[in-house]
């Protein structure tokens, strides 16, 4: 079972994932530009963004909670740069202060499962105040630029719109989401192609919306980044 919601942080989803107690399984868990906070297994992790998909098996009764950090948001919470975190899970003792991390996780295996996201909340709430996360976005309107690229914009016209050259976008995208304007165009396009898809548009429509070539391109590019068929990953919903 899965469920999110809104934090009280802008930019932020709550999340929990639950496997039932007799079935475990394999989670797929597709690029998204996001990074994550994760109590898992009685552990807290980094989740970094991911330039491929990347698989979780869950034990029967594996239980999830996660803050997601929108595109952009997450150097600031965690102190240093996306790219840093690029394809990782780390523990979150190598990315805060190991005294923060063991602070926050004994509050965590204190606290009911119900309470566990509102635990987690307080503490970057806690940690945003005391100034003690950096920013790693470099001054880069992170969600001007995942507007522009979401919308098809060019690398180069976005440089423009923003008053950067490539040169300088590709530095600071590499701070603030993990990876280059392209490959985060490659990764927002998908993800607005498996919306469509999965609210019942044709994919062969789909392509032409979202600005692939025809539906033999969306195909090419979803197994790229997913690691398996489009259609597959559909039904799987």
């Amino acid at each position: 079972m899965y469920r999110e919601w809104r934090s009280r942080h802008a930019g932020t989803v709550v999340w929990e994932r639950r496997a039932g107690a007799g079935a475990g399984g394999v989670a797929r868990v597709l690029p998204d530009g996001c990074t994550d906070l994760i109590w898992s297994a009685g552990r807290l992790l980094v989740a970094g963004p991911d330039t491929r998909a990347h698989l979780v098996v869950d034990r029967p009764g594996a239980a999830h909670t996660g803050l997601r950090f929108a595109p952009g948001v997450g150097p600031a919470v965690f102190g240093l740069p996306a790219s840093a975190l690029r394809d990782e899970r780390v523990p979150l003792d190598e990315v805060w202060s190991r005294a923060e991390a063991a602070r926050l996780a004994e509050r965590m295996a204190a606290v009911p499962a119900a309470a566990r996201a509102e635990a987690l909340e307080g503490a970057v709430t806690e940690r945003l105040r005391a100034g003690r996360a950096r920013d790693g976005q470099s001054s880069l309107p992170h969600a001007r630029v995942v507007r522009g690229l979401r919308a098809g914009g060019t690398v180069a016209a976005l440089a423009r719109d923003i008053g950067l050259s490539e040169r300088q976008l590709r530095r600071r995208c590499l701070d603030a989401f993990g990876y280059g304007p392209k490959t985060l165009a490659r990764v927002l396009r998908m993800g607005h192609a498996l919306e469509l898809a999965r609210a019942g548009e044709p994919l062969a429509l789909v392509a032409a919306r979202v600005g692939y070539a025809d539906q033999a391109h969306l195909a090419r590019e979803v197994r790229a980044l997913a690691g398996v068929p489009v259609t597959e990953l559909l039904a799987a919903d």
